[in-house]
């Protein structure tokens, strides 16, 4: 720690100012309410939002949520590594980062998996997600408006993902059907507009709009900055950065992100830490469109996915039942072999149809090899098949079709207002592409429908033909009203079609081979002639499987929604670099953890707007060549005025975390000098009054210094340890400190796996002891 100037030097410095002596015989602030062991240390914890509940990550990276009174909820463990977390706006929802770079959301009720995403392809280090702040979402000439979903006006509730037999519900990314919130993440109309930005170790941030749909991505070593050095502001590029920390404002106007690594700057290279502005204006002021586009878009990926399952269940039912037929019958061709017969199956049960006598073969097959009652468990199970795969188009496929229909309809509307969509781009030319392709799917799964039917059909009629001529070869007496009709021609089909082929599995099976189906010309001609008529320009549908048509859709859709991410990622754009502080070069390998916090405070309202501080708060690395030493710094900017101080924290203690609170307030968490006695209170918690600080205005530009703290070394605030803001904690504690603004507590864990949970606020003791 620096030496003390001598008063005339020392500018500020925080003391109890208070001279009352009942002030000074106050108790002690910040009432402990709990003080409980943990099973495991904790390495991530944040408050709910909106209620007192608490979600802690442990080191073997297991998920708890207790309530304010300690009461576990439940526990999850997703198998991987967790490097970071965050609650939804408005709490019903928790983001989970994890070491692969996969984001899973979860409910907060029960902790089910609502979905996961494969975000980036590192260690998501951070996360945030904000709303807009505002209720209904108002457009650039303030005519206050709110977007309706009308598709329940038209339709039945969307249908679900179908069951696969032997699946564990939550492997397909969503959770069990019985439950309602995972609907919830893409029927958003009822919510404020918010986006979830992720940030990875490599310096990949992305932004997704309700936490599901993509909308937007960036590399900050791709960024063009200006960064003010000397008197004028230079290019500059930042390489092998880190980020730390990232926040948006409270109206998405822009993005903080804290960093470290090397700003290359013109004959210089200043390695450090960094604070860099993005400009994410575009979703406050087209925040209406893209809630539009990312309702509609995001229901259309959630029923892209029902498709896929139905599409994989049916053809794992078909195939299975298929699979038993097969096996069954071709003992035939055996038999037919063993007695020396040169025929095939389908020649022997039409010589049998026809009357004629019949071969050892097919006397030994109907009667030993299959029977009576192989043939009514084969009837019962491809006739079952097919009725299941009826169920799954009817319940799930064909609704999940017209419904995409639906939806792509409305996206084509708002695709032809080109003055307010172009520009978050939905392109009009993709929109109507995929449209059209949404309804060729239809006709395809209508077209799948008559197929199936026809087949399994023509499998009951021949297995009812098969049954009769079992029961006369037994010499069975059976009574003719008892054995099903069955109808000679249908029997002929089958055997010429169906025997040994298979239409239905080949329109549902995915296959890397183009399996064209043949169309005679004529009907091509005619197929051509009701196209152009219709204004469609695909005529050659017919020759497509059903398979293969949705992966046309599907590759449709994301084209027409990569247009969007990729536009608006062009329009995220660095507003402002600052360096901060000169740091030392850390292997790759290695990594440094430093204590910050990202707040904003609403500062009072300009021409009818609501003005936000941002307020950015950190400890300085330690390093030894530097002369600010056991200094935490914090900056506030405000209409691009930027402010900082520079607090120095007493002699002894050391900075363990630290988190920006409700009115400008900021929570330390202090451990004490390792001397101290047994007895003796290990570490301590301090609250301090931003808005009583001094800041100091750093220019813009003409510094003598390009790291712009150094301008702050003559106005260091020493803290004191005799204010009335600061609580004993009678352990070594260590991050997190988890702060809920709106609940008004803190937890604070120590280094022997307990938790103690404080009351910041005296008013708060009422409204807990109520809940």
């Amino acid at each position: 720690m620096p030496e003390v100037p001598n008063p005339s030097i020392v500018k500020y410095s925080l003391i109890n100012m208070e001279t009352d002596e009942e002030e000074a015989s106050r108790i002690v602030p910040f009432q402990l309410q709990f003080d409980k062991p943990v099973a495991s240390q904790i390495k991530i914890a944040e408050w709910n939002p909106e209620k007192d509940l608490l979600a802690m990550v442990t080191e073997d990276s297991k998920i708890l949520l207790h309530r304010f009174n300690w009461q576990r909820l439940w526990t999850i463990s997703p198998g991987r590594c967790i490097t970071s977390l965050c609650w939804r706006p408005d709490g019903k929802a928790i983001a989970v980062g994890l070491q692969d770079g996969s984001i899973s959301l979860h409910d907060v009720e029960n902790g089910k998996l609502l979905r996961s995403m494969k975000s980036h392809t590192t260690a998501v280090v951070c996360l945030n997600w904000e709303d807009d702040g505002g209720g209904e979402i108002a457009d650039d000439n303030f005519y206050i408006s709110k977007y309706e979903d009308r598709t329940s006006r038209f339709f039945p509730p969307p249908p679900r993902v179908p069951r696969v037999p032997g699946l564990v519900p939550g492997e397909t990314g969503f959770m069990d059907e019985s439950e309602n919130l995972s609907q919830e993440l893409s029927n958003s109309s009822h919510q404020r507009f918010n986006i979830l930005c992720s940030a990875d170790k490599d310096g990949i941030i992305s932004f997704s709009i309700f936490g599901i749909f993509p909308i937007g991505r960036t590399d900050i070593h791709d960024l063009s900055v200006l960064c003010p050095l000397a008197n004028k502001h230079v290019d500059c590029k930042l390489l092998n950065a880190s980020i730390c920390k990232v926040a948006f404002s409270k109206d998405l106007c822009h993005l903080t992100v804290l960093c470290s690594g090397e700003l290359q700057v013109p004959g210089d290279d200043l390695h450090g830490f960094h604070c860099l502005t993005l400009d994410t204006s575009i979703f406050y002021r087209r925040r209406n469109e893209l809630h539009q586009v990312a309702q509609q878009a995001s229901n259309i990926e959630d029923l892209t996915e029902v498709i896929r399952a139905s599409l994989f269940v049916m053809s794992k039912q078909w195939s299975d039942a298929m699979h038993t037929f097969h096996d069954k019958f071709d003992s035939l061709s055996n038999l037919i072999h063993v007695n020396g017969l040169d025929s095939t199956p389908q020649e022997e049960f039409l010589s049998l149809l026809g009357g004629a006598r019949t071969s050892p073969a097919v006397h030994q097959f109907l009667e030993n090899s299959l029977g009576e009652a192989g043939l009514k468990r084969i009837t019962k199970l491809v006739c079952g098949a097919g009725k299941e795969l009826q169920v799954i188009v009817l319940e799930h496929l064909q609704p999940a079709v017209e419904i995409i229909g639906f939806r792509l309809g409305e996206l084509r509307g708002l695709s032809k207002w080109r003055s307010r969509y172009q520009g978050v781009g939905l392109d009009e030319t993709l929109i109507d592409n995929a449209t059209e392709k949404a309804g060729m799917l239809l006709i395809q799964v209508e077209r799948f429908m008559r197929v199936l039917s026809a087949s399994v059909q023509q499998f009951s009629n021949f297995f009812n033909w098969l049954h009769k001529c079992v029961k006369m070869l037994m010499s069975e007496p059976s009574d003719q009203h008892q054995l099903l009709a069955f109808n000679s021609e249908l029997v002929i089909l089958f055997l010429k079609y169906l025997y040994d082929q298979d239409p239905v599995k080949r329109l549902l099976e995915f296959s890397e081979v183009d399996q064209s189906i043949e169309v005679d010309v004529e009907t091509m001609e005619r197929v051509q002639e009701l196209a152009h008529f219709g204004g469609f320009t695909d005529f050659d549908y017919l020759r497509r499987t059903l398979a293969k048509e949705f992966q046309q859709v599907e590759s449709c859709f994301k084209e027409a929604f990569k247009m969007p991410f990729t536009t608006i990622s062009k329009k995220i754009l660095c507003q402002n670099l600052l360096p901060f502080f000169p740091v030392d070069p850390l292997p790759k390998s290695a990594s440094s953890t430093v204590p910050t916090s990202i707040s904003y405070y609403k500062g009072g309202a300009i021409e009818k707007q609501e003005r936000f501080v941002d307020y950015v708060s950190f400890r300085l690395p330690d390093e030894p060549s530097s002369d600010l030493a056991n200094c935490i710094v914090v900056t506030k900017c405000s209409m691009n005025d930027l402010q900082a101080v520079l607090l120095c924290v007493p002699d002894g203690y050391q900075c363990v975390d630290l988190s920006l609170y409700k009115e400008c307030q900021l929570v330390l968490l202090l451990n004490g000098p390792s001397s101290v006695s047994e007895s003796s209170e290990k570490a301590c918690m301090m609250i301090v009054h931003a808005d009583d600080l001094p800041f100091v205005s750093l220019p813009s530009s003409g510094a003598s210094s390009p790291w712009k703290l150094e301008e702050l070394k003559d106005s260091i605030v020493y803290l004191q340890m005799d204010s009335l803001k600061v609580r004993g904690i009678p352990h070594n504690v260590i991050a997190p400190l988890a702060v809920s603004a709106s609940r008004g507590v803190a937890c604070v864990f120590a280094t022997r796996k307990r938790a103690l949970v404080y009351i910041l606020d005296e008013d708060e003791d009422e409204i807990l002891d109520a809940e």
